[in-house]
């Protein structure tokens, strides 16, 4: 899944170490990201992909999260299909 591919070259290329980032999928990903977790909306490292089902939204969060990244599986419903990553700061939220 080349989605994969990009995620992990954003977050080597964005400070490398998984335990620093959050993984988690979402049905509205700038909600998720700027108002639930408070990633700032420029200088916040973020990214996300969006899939044509959940199934391969949870498949990509689940891959990060077993790779070391926070958060946790299990939410969401059939219109959640996008998953995202974003690095953990001061001022972002789980």
């Amino acid at each position: 899944m080349s989605a994969i591919q990009d995620m992990e070259d954003y977050v080597r290329n964005n400070g490398g170490k998984y335990s620093e980032w959050y993984a988690g999928i979402a049905t509205d990903p700038d909600y998720t990201l700027f108002t639930r977790h408070n990633v700032d909306r420029v200088t916040g490292k973020k990214i996300y992909r969006t899939f044509s089902t959940d199934t391969q939204a949870r498949q990509v969060e689940k891959y990060f999260l077993d790779k070391g990244c926070a958060g946790d599986d299990g939410g969401g419903d059939s219109s959640t299909k996008s998953a995202y990553l974003y690095k953990e700061t001061s001022t972002t939220r789980r």
